[in-house]
């Protein structure tokens, strides 16, 4: 148990409380008496996308992870809804998170540890200064510090903030002709979604779902936090695999912010996307199935032959894995250069054919043997 708790953040107590406080109280009691219309919720909508977005797609797998590139027009409008989202300037948060990746629940070092209580992980680290001696120490960030537009958001951050979080409320409120309910629901409503959405990617996706990837970290994969949080929610993935641009890799797991780099990457605005190999994720997934039947069929000594088998299949299934994407890769390069067809490369060809079907084979017997164990 601490005794010497470090010193309050009155700023952030402060903005927390007060701006929650509003949106649970004083928004209910504006929409009984005066009522909000649909251009205020589709605006509050669209500025709580874009501050979601600008975190996931900008703060996130741009800058801390470098899972792409942008153009620097795509850099600015996510540098400004970063500010929009108050979540500190691209270059501390980055500096935060690439920490939180490097020492995930090391309760000294993650600097906010899923370890140390949902509290603590979702909005308690940010109430005391837990990291004041690392304030100004942003040495995991250099990279960063090269970017023109990070370093111009971090310098005039609070000028940012102050002006996004005021200023398009009440623009959108005089246009609309209702300033103080822009600034209720556009302001404050749209400020405190943003911020424990993105809070629950600390704390509840890493003690709510599952984990088909890895088990050693306590980051879980949850569908439900995904839709609230622009497909951040896939995050068992992500941080075995975090230089990803994709954290829902299946064509039917929500991932609006995948979906925003891979469209922009059309136009020009992002490139060099980068992807996990498909073998490394397939054989991440066949050990977690793996170690869950052994820790169970371990229970009972009459078990052996099953755990035999379930070893055995999994052996197979790596090495038909293993030979079946380095054949691919070959055939990749063969399409490219249109040399499928040549004569020389007929064998190999016929044999990329056949190691293909045999994973295939493979899978539908590691399928039947982990069902039946299961």
């Amino acid at each position: 148990m601490e005794t010497n708790k470090p010193p309050v953040i009155w700023l952030n107590v402060a903005i927390f409380s007060v701006t929650f406080a509003i949106a649970a109280i004083a928004t209910p009691l504006y929409a009984y008496y005066v009522g909000f219309d649909w251009a205020q919720i589709i605006m509050l909508l669209v500025a709580f996308s874009y501050c979601g977005m600008s975190i996931t797609a900008g703060y996130h797998r741009l800058w801390s992870h470098k899972a792409y590139e942008a153009n620097a027009v795509l850099r600015v409008i996510f540098a400004i809804g970063g500010a929009f989202a108050l979540q500190n300037s691209i270059l501390h948060w980055s500096s935060d998170h690439r920490i939180h990746h490097r020492h995930v629940d090391n309760n000294d070092k993650d600097p906010y540890s899923a370890k140390r209580g949902f509290f603590y992980s979702h909005i308690g680290w940010m109430l005391r200064e837990y990291q004041a001696s690392r304030y100004s120490d942003y040495s995991n960030c250099r990279d960063l510090q090269k970017d023109n537009v990070v370093m111009w958001q971090h310098r005039h951050y609070t000028l940012l903030a102050i002006a996004t979080n005021f200023g398009i409320p009440l623009l959108f409120g005089v246009i609309h002709g209702d300033i103080w309910g822009a600034l209720l629901l556009v302001g404050v409503v749209r400020l405190v979604l943003s911020h424990h959405t993105t809070f629950f990617i600390n704390s509840l996706a890493h003690i709510w779902g599952s984990q088909p990837y890895t088990d050693k970290n306590t980051a879980r994969d949850n569908g439900v936090l995904a839709f609230l949080t622009f497909g951040e929610g896939y995050h068992n993935y992500h941080h075995i695999f975090e230089n990803d641009y994709r954290n829902g890799i299946r064509w039917w797991q929500f991932d609006p912010t995948k979906w925003l780099i891979k469209s922009c990457s059309w136009f020009g605005w992002t490139k060099n996307l980068r992807v996990c190999p498909a073998d490394k994720i397939e054989k991440a997934r066949a050990t977690m199935v793996l170690q869950s039947l052994q820790k169970k069929l371990a229970t009972s000594p009459n078990n052996q032959a099953r755990l035999a088998r379930l070893e055995e299949e999994y052996d197979a299934l790596m090495v038909k894995i293993s030979d079946y994407y380095v054949a691919q890769k070959r055939m990749m390069e063969l399409r490219k250069a249109k040399l499928v067809k040549h004569y020389e490369n007929f064998e190999f060809v016929q044999q990329y054919e056949q190691m293909k079907h045999h994973l295939e084979e493979q899978r539908r017997a590691w399928r039947r043997v982990t069902a039946q164990y299961a």
